[in-house]
């Protein structure tokens, strides 16, 4: 039953749908993409440190010293960044800001389920465009001259397979007049950054988070990096919004993070690591699994329902994502754990598919 106070807009909204956050014990919770690995200590100890009366203080609302970091980590200047809370809230005002036009926007039918959320909520015309049977985006069917730009998610989630640098050059000096932001919130678990291309293309906005990589998904930091002029078309949403959208300890254990960045690579490997192993062995077992590049994997079973194996899975404290969606219905994505985890994920596995 809708509430009477609501708008007429809001009785139209359709929600995204996040990943479950259950309070069960012992869990393995494999469902969400967050990083199986701990925090860099320094980074624990930096928060701890500043954890004192200066939170009675508003924060930077720039994020300035943290936007230097990311420059400085990333090859770019300090004004072609822009840092938020969350990638989520970062991309909604890149949305806002650069895609309301006329022309639709263009995306995959399989990608970030947000991304229609946005376009809902801000009025934004799109239109998605066909994974190929193999699911992988062919960005020759990207008419961008009938459209105001591409939205496109590289690792794909929630296939984890990745267009290559060159391909995505290649439709960037064909389609200059239109906004191309892509969305790296897997790129550092065995892809290549586009990152080094803004600065020969003023329209390609890059979006990434501190969620997966860095292990941050508890502190909300996401940033964009591209041209300065689209930089400051998303710091005026961001100021038309709120003002200070990044609180003080996230700032802090980001810019402790980025010093310590050697951390979160070692950790990526382990991921890449546990990834492979995961693939070799449920392949063994008889699934199909994607090349993922991600850190998770997306794999079916041909003799068992997705749905059913989720089911299972969960009755043995694991749980992993099943998304109830034309095409992929019979698939299900699988957060790469520790080492202890994807052995058990493994192990329970095939015991599940070697009684039914």
């Amino acid at each position: 039953m809708q509430n009477p106070y609501w708008s007429s807009f809001v009785k139209n909204l359709v929600p995204y749908t996040p990943g479950e956050q259950p309070k069960m014990h012992n869990l393995i919770k494999l469902n969400t993409n967050e990083n199986a690995y701990n925090i860099s200590p320094k980074v624990l100890e930096s928060i701890k440190e500043h954890t004192n009366n200066t939170l009675k203080l508003y924060p930077d609302p720039t994020a300035q010293e943290l936007c230097e970091a990311l420059a400085h980590l990333h090859d770019v200047h300090p004004n072609q960044v822009f840092a938020g809370n969350g990638s989520d809230e970062v991309l909604g005002f890149a949305f806002h800001a650069l895609l309301k036009h006329k022309k639709p926007v263009l995306f995959p039918d399989i990608t970030y389920s947000f991304y229609p959320v946005y376009c809902n909520l801000y009025n934004i015309n799109y239109k998605t465009i066909p994974l190929t049977d193999d699911f992988r985006i062919d960005l020759k069917k990207y008419n961008a001259e009938n459209a105001c730009g591409i939205v496109i998610t590289n690792p794909n989630a929630p296939t984890g397979l990745i267009l290559n640098k060159k391909i995505i050059q290649h439709y960037l000096e064909t389609h200059p007049e239109q906004i191309i932001l892509v969305d790296e919130a897997y790129i550092d678990f065995g892809g290549e950054s586009v990152i080094p291309l803004i600065q020969y293309y003023p329209n390609l906005l890059i979006i990434r988070t501190f969620s997966k990589f860095h292990a941050f998904a508890g502190l909300r930091v996401g940033y964009a990096i591209g041209n300065s002029e689209l930089i400051e078309g998303i710091r005026r949403v961001k100021d038309s919004f709120n003002s200070y959208p990044l609180d003080r300890l996230a700032q802090i254990g980001a810019i402790a993070s980025i010093k310590d960045i050697q951390w979160s690579i070692n950790n990526a490997q382990k991921i890449i690591q546990n990834r492979q192993y995961l693939i070799k062995n449920l392949s063994e077992l008889g699934f199909k699994i994607l090349n993922s590049k991600s850190n998770f994997i997306f794999a079916s079973y041909p003799k068992l329902s997705a749905e059913f194996l989720a089911k299972q899975l969960r009755k043995e404290n694991i749980l992993v994502r099943h998304f109830n969606t034309k095409r992929i219905q019979n698939w299900l994505r699988i957060t790469i754990g520790n080492e202890t985890e994807c052995q058990t994920l493994y192990k329970t596995i095939n015991e599940i598919i070697s009684i039914y």
